[in-house]
């Protein structure tokens, strides 16, 4: 609440705005407020009383006092507009509120008083403003000049503490700089080290590849020629041989059988991992595939123990697939759960997955499964879960690995679950196609390798070749030499980004009706809207799948599919 009056001032000439900006100043120390507080406030009411006058009116000045607040209120009822005034704007700055009511010609100022101030009654206030000397304009001026010297020191002061503390600041950074750019070059020799490992690893796995690739050629041929002289000598034209010698040389010629197996894996795992592994897919009939193989590894001798069942679902039909990998790969799972399996059964259960467009082969056993420790080593090559069953039966431990980058190469997966005692399931999805590949080439353009690899496995069977480029420059060269049916394009690529690889396409006669699909790492729009974006996070083969197609037919390609 607001009492009586604790002062009044006339401003009616420019030596009024003197002895009003003194009088507001003087109020501002009895009521408590700060030194910096009373110059804002002797500030804003000069301002405010330089306005009023250039607006040709007079004015008067009152101060009251509120509970926790200097209240300065500015009458000038013969006025103008004072809102468009670079004062008042100035004012708004210097007190905590300035109301204008442009009707009744009044401003007022308002100043908070800060709680931790000793409050002085309106009383008090009243009497020390009557004790106050009245002042010439000289006098105020010469107040203001030095409160203007004060303010210059202070500034000084400041700028001294801010020079110091830049040079603390300079100082810093030197030392980080310095630190960082020693980090710098222990990180460029620690990558030159790793690029050197690098070599050195890529060295000795080439050499490793070489010298399998060696070693199984130059051990066939023995191996053959001793399997060949093991049946001539057990044939019906040789001559007898005693019950011990017929029975060595079955145990010579089993064994030249096993390792000829071994070495025959050994040279195929090679070109697994040299990456020389290339399908060549044509329709399959599943259900004949199937059981070919029952027939193949079911054992009579064991018939009454173990029994080989093979379910193929009406809808799987023909499948486009390479015959001999996906024989090689199932008739390893088969033969390792008949193998672990000592009764029950052995399933082979091939279905169409419709949610993912791939077809299931899962070959599951009541054996005597995998303990948990060992179920992600039995990928390993040459690993062999141990156990009573393990030493009995004859095994490399390359069937596993060897089936995973068969799968791989289909552009499919493998997956094991087992439980100890009651049997291990392995499921590999392959894509499911039934009929010719839909679209001719498609290139890739990502520098993304395991992304390559990905989209290489999801349009296994849907094109007819999949070429790969690891940036944009060199997709553009590739797309010269031959121009291809669909283009994937990662955005983000070196020397030459999609978006440029894009305009380089437009731009070129050959280029640019191709079917064009950008993919990224984020959802995000290419510079020209007009092409489909798909997200590499969580990205699925009917998704890829149905973009291209869509792209192929906005392109005029006709109907994909």
């Amino acid at each position: 609440m607001t009492g009586d009056p604790l002062a009044r001032a006339d401003l009616r000439r420019d030596q009024d705005v003197f002895a009003v900006r003194r009088l507001g100043r003087q109020i501002a120390e009895l009521v408590g407020l700060e030194a910096q507080d009373q110059v804002r406030v002797a500030t804003a009411l000069s301002e405010i009383g330089r306005e009023v006058l250039a607006l040709g009116a007079e004015g008067r000045v009152s101060f009251t006092l509120g509970n926790d607040r200097l209240i300065v209120t500015v009458d000038y009822p013969d006025g103008g507009d004072l809102r468009p005034s670079e004062g008042l704007m100035l004012a708004g700055r210097l007190v905590d509120e300035v109301a204008l009511a442009e009707g009744e010609g009044r401003v007022t100022l308002v100043k908070r008083i800060p709680g931790h101030r000793h409050r002085r009654s309106p009383e008090t206030v009243r009497d020390g403003v009557a004790r106050l000397a009245p002042s010439t304009a000289m006098e105020e001026l010469r107040e203001q000049n030095q409160e203007l010297a004060t303010t210059l020191e202070e500034v000084l002061r400041l700028n001294a503490e801010l020079a110091e503390t830049n040079q603390g600041v300079m100082a810093l950074y030197n030392q980080l700089s310095a630190e960082l750019e020693e980090t710098n070059r222990g990180v460029v020799a620690l990558y030159a080290e790793l690029d050197e490992k690098s070599s050195q690893l890529r060295q000795a796995a080439e050499a490793r590849q070489r010298f399998w690739a060696s070693v199984s050629h130059e051990l066939r041929l023995p191996l053959t020629s001793i399997i060949g002289l093991v049946r001539l000598l057990l044939g019906p034209g040789g001559e007898p041989l005693t019950g011990e010698q017929k029975h060595q040389v079955e145990l010579i010629g089993g064994s030249a059988e096993t390792l000829l197996a071994l070495v025959g894996e050994l040279l195929d795992l090679a070109k697994a991992e040299s990456g020389r592994l290339d399908p060549q897919p044509s329709l399959v009939d599943v259900a004949d595939l199937a059981e070919r193989l029952r027939l193949m590894l079911a054992s009579a001798d064991r018939a009454d123990e173990v029994a080989l069942v093979v379910e193929v679902a009406d809808d799987v039909g023909e499948v486009f697939v390479d015959e001999i990998m996906l024989t090689r790969i199932l008739r390893n799972l088969l033969s390792n759960a008949l193998k672990f399996t000592e009764r029950g059964e052995v399933r082979l259960t091939v279905a169409v997955e419709p949610a993912t467009a791939e077809v299931a082969f899962t070959v599951s056993d009541t054996g005597v499964g995998i303990p948990e420790e060992h179920r992600q080593r039995v990928f390993e090559e040459f690993f062999q879960v141990p156990g009573p069953l393990q030493l009995r039966s004859k095994g490399t431990g390359l069937g596993l690995p060897y089936a995973r980058r068969l799968a791989e190469a289909l552009g499919g997966t493998i997956e094991l679950a087992s439980a100890v005692g009651e049997g291990t399931t392995v499921t590999l999805r392959l894509p499911h196609r039934v009929g010719a590949p839909e679209v001719g080439r498609v290139l890739v353009a990502d520098d993304d390798a395991d992304f390559r690899t990905l989209a290489r496995q999801m349009l296994f069977g849907y094109a007819a070749e999949v070429d790969e480029a690891a940036d944009g420059a060199e997709a553009l060269d590739r797309m010269r030499e031959r121009v291809p049916d669909v283009v994937l394009v990662d955005l983000f690529m070196p020397r030459l980004d999609g978006n440029l690889l894009m305009q380089r396409m437009a731009e070129d006669e050959r280029l640019r009706r191709v079917p064009l699909v950008v993919v990224s790492v984020a959802p995000m729009q290419p510079e020209d809207h007009r092409h489909r974006v798909l997200c590499k996070q969580g990205l699925r083969r009917d998704q890829l799948v149905e973009t291209i197609r869509e792209a192929v037919v906005a392109e005029g390609g006709g109907e994909a599919g």
